[in-house]
């Protein structure tokens, strides 16, 4: 089979950690008789540079035509200016809006391997395997009105959370879809007792969940559940939270996980359904670190695993997803470790280097 890949790997270590999702599949290519045809694109920082803009209609159009979209990372501190009317992370936002992805898959899954590389104690961290699912496209990160203005009194900065009734309900019905293939349990993560976007979003989680009998359901508020995440995380199986939350949440469940690098994610336009393609974004959940960029240290795993969500959501490939995670357990439990997940007695290794272990390791089990 053939396919065509949109391959954007934007700022700072998002192209080193791209480049490793992108030879994995090739290598899945090899082992399993497919073609990956892969486009490029500059995103971010880079098409700022470039072009002036974040992202150009030829990116744009790029990305829309692929079967699936790699992403990396952008922004950085040189484009950190809080007054330039072009930011990186517009190129990120115009895409996702774009694409219609208003479902972002993060699963958050500890390996037993590494569970002392967590700053958390091993008993916490027993039995952790949850999903966030953040809201994409909606909330204060796209509401109008926005922007800054100068008054006799000083400058003032307005951003606007809004979302519709529709907006909430499909990324809650998503939720309740995805908990049915796993253990049944949903969170819906609001803040009901302050926003009225958040009185809203209980309001629709509450009467979809009539329609779910067989999903546990509970109501968490955001600070709840940020204190929960690290005291009790094993109580959560699929957490639904709007856009800001989520991407709060996920950050910090990193820490879960023993390093952000390790985290992937899934952008989807609709309920996913096994061995149904649909076209997706995928992307670590990471930024471009900067302070690290250019090294060939930064751990490309995330952005691998999120070449295994790929196959699977996007494609339709649900061996040769597994394949991808298989080989990249197996790396992890040989005790190959870039620096971030580094412990006595492991292997360092760098950004290729890891790349190389997973590519090899999925080549001989394939």
């Amino acid at each position: 089979m053939e396919f065509r890949i949109a391959v954007l790997g934007g700022d700072g270590i998002g192209p080193e950690v791209t480049a490793e999702g992108v030879k994995v599949l090739q290598a899945v290519g090899r082992a399993f008789g497919h073609r990956f045809h892969m486009e490029y694109g500059d995103v971010g920082g880079i098409s700022i540079d470039k072009h002036g803009v974040a992202l150009t209609p030829q990116v744009r159009g790029l990305a829309g035509s692929a079967d699936a979209v790699l992403f990396g990372a952008v922004g950085g501190p040189k484009w950190d200016d809080p007054t330039a009317k072009v930011r990186p992370e517009d190129g990120l936002l115009q895409l996702r809006a774009h694409l219609g992805v208003f479902a972002n898959l993060r699963p958050v899954k500890v390996y037993p391997q590494l569970i002392d590389s967590s700053v958390l104690k091993p008993n916490v961290l027993e039995g952790v395997d949850l999903l966030v699912l953040r809201e994409l496209t909606g909330g204060l990160y796209y509401g109008q009105p926005r922007g800054r203005h100068e008054t006799p009194q000083g400058w003032v900065a307005v951003d606007t959370m809004q979302y519709s009734e529709g907006e909430i309900e499909r990324v809650l019905r998503v939720g309740f879809e995805l908990a049915r293939s796993r253990r049944s349990k949903l969170t819906s993560v609001d803040k009901a007792n302050v926003l009225d976007c958040s009185r809203l979003w209980r309001q629709v989680a509450t009467r979809l969940a009539k329609e779910y009998p067989d999903v546990t359901v509970d109501h968490m508020l955001v600070d709840t559940c940020a204190m929960q995440l690290v005291q009790r995380p094993s109580r959560f199986d699929v957490i639904v939270t709007e856009n800001t939350f989520g991407d709060i949440l996920t950050d910090e469940a990193a820490v879960l996980s023993a390093s952000m690098g390790l985290l992937p994610s899934a952008s989807l336009p609709d309920v996913p359904v096994a061995g149904q393609p649909i076209r997706g974004f995928y992307e670590p959940i990471h930024g471009t670190a900067p302070d690290i960029a250019g090294k060939g240290i930064a751990n490309p795993i995330g952005s691998i695993l999120s070449t295994a969500l790929l196959l699977r959501y996007s494609l339709g490939l649900t061996e040769e997803a597994a394949s991808v995670e298989r080989a990249v357990a197996q790396v992890l439990a040989q005790g190959c470790r870039t620096p971030d997940i580094l412990t006595p007695g492991c292997t360092r290794l760098g950004t290729r280097e890891m790349g190389d272990r997973v590519v090899a390791g999925l080549l001989a089990k394939a």
